[in-house]
């Protein structure tokens, strides 16, 4: 079959080049319409849900909000893991499913069930469905600073406006006015309604009412009741109406300079990353032109940055492997025009792999085409063995015939060479295409990770032996003419084989002694995966496997041969770190080389996320936040510090007020003093940040989301403590946390004190209450509205034109609330 492709493809050879062509067009087109990312999107399918709880207690939110929506979830189909997080006044649940759900359809049984439980709330609590992204789809950032003198503007997601009502308790008493009296006046007099319509004049008129409120004037003269005579008592009379901003839970600076308005633009699940950037910032650049004087757009975090120097760092890599090969292959085959074939195979080869690619959705980042750069080397092999068995034929046939084939001499030849070694080939290739097979069974992240470059060195493969028996001959009839040197002609190929031949028929004059001296090699390998204890894990191999079959138990033989073992390793690792304690290359081969899931990539900016303990004010936030940021602009390599504590408006950001998220923006390595690289340069700036109370963390962005959507730790290193007892887990994890600081390689080490909020707890008394005639739901009210303060309504000043947005894009203010009184 494989013979008759080849003679096919040879008398058919105009199809042949002009299926390539055409393979050319489709290819180039795809590699211009590929999506570009930096690596992988490892990100689980998940579903988030949001339910605001204004004003509660997180002990409160966890029982009435985030637990029945947690048990509720777990029944949800193909859900995997279900986290449910509960702050002051917010519940995020997050459901993360099995690998290879379609995400739509995860959000669609999420709101099937969210519906049953919908009924299990407070009333007034309206759980929703968070975005279709996660928190790695965080690609950009801006922030809005005003240069006209304002010291403070607002926050991650802006000051909500609020027309404000503080009540006096000695008016409301005065008049004998109930407090839910007042909330219920607010909202009566905030409303429209429409009456039908009317005849007049043959013509039809539509009735309504024009009740919104519009100013302080209007919610001043609200009635709220009368006294005896008749007089109405309005709210003006019994509150005081002032204009301010919403409580807030998000503080944001940049360069610790003063806060100011951030915006985090968070992608969809799936989409184009480098596309999404660019729109994000043609839209802004429009914007940009309807802001305020002063007013300008900071770019704050810009993920393309990192996806563009990747792939390009990437890109030229390959194209030096293309250089690499093509020199390689001139100077061993000795003939232009032969060389030409072989390099040929290698774009149209990488090229057919980027169409599939482009079908099959798989984006072009670092691991996809790391695929194709570990491919090139093998994809050249077959077009140069069938290259170099022509050149034997050609030869042949000269030494036979005294003249070079002519024709279809020519052609023949070249048929009869790429016959003899063609099918083979084919084959061969074939056999590495299927060898990454393995990888495809990988699963979850490691799946993720790994099936792009599998896919990709597959279909480089794939498309090489494919190339092989069909444009690989039909070149080589073209281009392999004229006179071709032979292989002894070549000096280099003399001066190889005089190297190589010695050593050649010395391993074969002692065939033992080289398999045993490679097999002695082998196990010497032990040491450095495994260190120096890896010597003794051959021995372990057949215990472990005879007890694995025997079901052992641990008091077995089997099972206490392997602790003798494990103990004798582990005195062997202590010993060899002491006696090399003074030699630090030798002291290394103690552990041997460990393992990480993801190599470290330099995602060229960095994050600070320290943890500072619970029951910190937003007030005293702001200033800590302040000061970080200020302290880590000092530092000369820093361009910028874009400071964030406390949860963003987005249901991906589940971020206490504990929780400081601050990117920097690093600049260009050839801007930086000589000898700081990234490892000192954090050393540097934890060294500057030093504040009692808080533990830092240098991260990269990127991978620290990964890290946290996977497993819900920031870290790369984290320890679960589960139990009923929330005293208990803090006490066990503060013991935790004093042992793993003690262990070598640990930078810092925290444990999150999860029973450390800070109450004030009204214990209501039932009898005293029953005198008055107040219940539980009377106190709880006043307790809510008058010392937290409560959103009522919302009112509706205006709609806004296309000519008016941008007049009219602060006159829809948010919410009237109850002060303290």
């Amino acid at each position: 079959m494989l013979e008759g492709i080849i003679r096919w493809s040879v008398h058919n050879r105009f199809l042949v080049l002009l299926g390539t062509l055409l393979i050319v067009a489709w290819g180039v087109n795809a590699v211009k319409n590929t999506p570009l990312d930096a690596i992988p999107d490892l990100s689980d399918v998940q579903v988030i849900i949001k339910t605001s709880y204004p004003g509660q207690s997180p002990r409160v939110v966890e029982e009435q909000v985030t637990y029945p929506l947690t048990t509720t979830m777990l029944s949800v189909p193909g859900a995997n893991v279900v986290r449910g997080y509960s702050f002051f006044g917010d519940s995020y649940v997050y459901i993360l499913f099995e690998d290879g759900t379609d995400i739509y359809w995860a959000r669609a049984r999420v709101l099937e069930y969210l519906n049953q439980a919908i009924a299990d709330m407070p009333p007034g609590v309206q759980p929703r469905l968070g975005p279709d992204a996660t928190g790695v789809g965080w690609i950009y950032s801006y922030a809005l600073t005003d240069k006209t003198g304002v010291s403070e503007i607002a926050t991650v997601g802006g000051m909500v406006r609020q027309y404000q009502v503080v009540v006096d308790p000695e008016k409301l008493r005065a008049f004998g006015i109930p407090l839910a009296k007042i909330s219920s006046a607010i909202k009566n007099a905030n409303q429209e309604v429409g009456g039908s319509v009317i005849e007049l004049a043959e013509a039809e008129y539509m009735i309504r009412t024009r009740g919104y409120l519009q100013s302080l004037d209007d919610i001043g003269q609200i009635p709220v009741s009368s006294t005896a005579d008749g007089t109405p008592v309005l709210l003006k009379d019994v509150a005081t109406l002032q204009i301010g901003p919403e409580m807030r839970r998000v503080v944001a600076d940049i360069d610790g300079m003063g806060e100011v308005t951030g915006g985090i633009v968070v992608m969809r699940y799936g989409e184009n990353a480098l596309t999404t950037i660019d729109a994000v910032k043609k839209k802004l650049d429009e914007l940009k032109q309807g802001l305020p004087d002063g007013v300008e757009i900071i770019e704050t975090y810009d993920r393309s940055d990192l996806i563009l120097r990747a792939v390009d760092n990437l890109q030229e890599k390959l194209v030096e492997e293309f250089i690499v090969v093509a020199l390689v292959c001139l100077l061993f085959l000795f003939h232009f025009r032969s060389s030409f074939v072989a390099i040929v195979t290698l774009p149209i080869g990488v090229l057919a792999s980027f169409i599939i690619m482009e079908q099959q959705g798989i984006n072009a980042n670092i691991m996809s085409l790391g695929g194709i750069a570990i491919a090139i080397g093998a994809m050249v092999d077959a077009a140069i063995v069938m290259i170099e068995n022509a050149h034997k034929h050609l030869e042949r046939y000269k030494h036979a015939h005294g003249h070079a084939p002519e024709g279809s001499e020519h052609w023949n030849t070249v048929i009869q060479a790429a016959v003899e070694v063609g099918p083979a080939l084919f084959s061969s290739l074939l056999i590495i295409t299927l060898s990454f097979l393995p990888v495809f069974t990988l699963e979850a992240q490691e799946g993720r990770l790994f099936s792009p470059l599998a896919y990709t060195k597959t279909y480089a493969m794939a498309a090489s032996a494919g190339l092989a028996i069909t444009l690989v001959p039909v070149l080589m009839g073209y281009l392999i003419r004229g006179k071709i040197p032979d292989e002894n002609a070549n000096p280099l190929n003399r001066f190889l084989i005089w190297i190589y031949r010695p050593f050649l028929n010395m391993v074969l004059k002692a065939p033992k002694t080289v398999i045993f001296l490679s097999g002695v090699m082998v196990v010497s390998l032990l040491i450095p995966v495994s260190g120096i204890k890896g010597v003794l894990e051959p021995l372990k191999w057949p215990i472990q496997i005879y007890a694995g079959i025997s079901n052992a138990t641990d008091d077995s033989i089997a099972q206490q041969t392997l602790n003798s073992i494990n103990e004798t390793q582990k005195r062997i690792e202590k010993n060899w770190r002491k006696s090399f304690r003074d030699t630090p290359w030798l002291a290394r081969f103690s552990s041997g080389l460990g393992s990480e899931f993801m190599p470290e990539l330099d995602e060229g900016d960095l994050m600070y996320m320290p943890t500072t303990l619970p029951g910190i004010s937003i007030g005293k936030a702001q200033e800590l936040l302040q000061q970080t940021d200020r302290l880590i602009k000092k530092i000369p390599e820093v361009k910028q510090v874009f400071g964030k504590i406390g949860r963003a408006d987005t249901a991906t950001d589940p971020a206490p007020l504990t929780m400081i998220e601050t990117l920097i923006q690093l600049k260009p390595r050839d801007e930086w003093r000589p000898g700081v690289n990234l490892k000192t340069l954090i050393e540097e700036l934890d060294a500057t940040v030093k504040y009692p109370g808080v533990t830092n963390a240098w991260v990269m962005p990127i991978k620290t989301r990964i890290d946290m959507l996977a497993t819900g730790i920031k870290t790369p290193v984290g320890i679960k403590v589960a139990g009923p007892d929330i005293k208990e887990i803090e006490r066990i994890g503060q013991m935790i946390e004093k042992v793993v600081s003690e262990v070598p390689g640990t930078v810092s080490a925290y444990s999150e004190r999860v029973a450390g909020g800070r109450y004030i707890d009204i214990k209501p008394d039932r009898i005293a209450a029953a005198r008055y005639g107040i219940n539980i739901a009377d106190i709880n009210q006043v307790v809510a509205a008058a010392i937290g303060g409560l959103n009522i309504t919302e009112t509706v000043e205006g709609w806004c034109t296309h000519a008016e947005k941008r007049e009219c894009a602060a006159q829809r203010l948010d919410l009237c609330r109850y002060s303290r009184c």
